[in-house]
């Protein structure tokens, strides 16, 4: 299934595809993908950001070592299989100093997982609202995988990744010609990196990295869950995606 054209409904129905997607990320991740001792949890809020998905680390039990870095896959056995890596260039801004936030529950938060909505894009506040949490999230040193399948606006115009790049480095970043629409997993940071994939409407949806520490990562696969997800929409809806109706006006 390819990726749909999403500026052919309105807000609320990619709001409601949306909720299920997570909904499908969410129990994938749980359901054996994660290694043990971590977990998912849908729209949990991790500092200043309600995560649409939350990953958390439970603590050992009492008197137990520490959990071995176990799980995942290593960076440095086998890169992430993406096109673009950007790590700060030379202009880039001070170092930023790190937080560690805890969940309420005490577990460790790990990792977000984001995806872009009309509302995140409607007006420049909300651009800077979004970049400013993303900003917060990396510099605690919390992993991002960042979704965007809606095209640039006027308030973003080279894509939410580089409404939040911008935070961090001087150098400006260009969407590639003719893919307007942006995947990009962050390892969180002091100097944030970012694996980039970028798609045209039409391109299947590749694994992206959602990373657990620096150094491991596990792929989500983004297209699998993106297919559940669509299934579950009402009829209509698909026959507008699909263009065997008309757009409502």
């Amino acid at each position: 299934m390819a990726v749909h054209d999403w500026t052919r409904v309105d807000a609320g129905t990619f709001h409601d595809f949306h909720n299920g997607w997570i909904t499908h990320l969410k129990e994938t991740l749980n359901n054996g993908l994660l290694p043990p001792g971590y977990y998912a949890m849908s729209e949990q809020r991790a500092g200043s950001f309600i995560a649409d998905v939350l990953t958390l680390q439970a603590p050992p039990a009492a008197g137990a070592p520490p959990p071995a870095r176990e799980g995942g896959v290593a960076v440095a056995e086998t890169p992430p299989r993406v096109r673009r890596r950007l790590t700060l260039s030379a202009a880039a801004r001070a170092l930023r100093r790190t937080l560690t936030i805890r969940h309420q529950s005490g577990h460790r938060v790990v990792a977000l997982v984001e995806i872009v909505s009309p509302a995140n894009k409607d007006r420049p506040a909300h651009v800077k609202e979004f970049a400013d949490k993303a900003e917060s999230t990396l510099c605690q040193g919390i992993h991002l995988l960042l979704v965007d399948l809606l095209p640039p606006g006027p308030h973003d115009p080279q894509g939410m990744h580089a409404a939040i790049w911008d935070r961090f480095d001087d150098e400006p970043y260009s969407l590639p010609p003719g893919e307007p629409l942006t995947l990009a997993s962050y390892v969180g940071g002091p100097r944030p990196e970012a694996y980039l994939e970028h798609l045209a409407v039409g391109s299947p949806l590749p694994e992206m990295p959602l990373f657990l520490d620096p150094d491991r990562y596990i792929n989500v696969p983004l297209e699998a869950t993106y297919q559940d997800a669509y299934r579950g929409m009402p009829a209509f809806w698909r026959d507008v995606l699909e263009g065997h109706q008309a757009t409502p006006t």
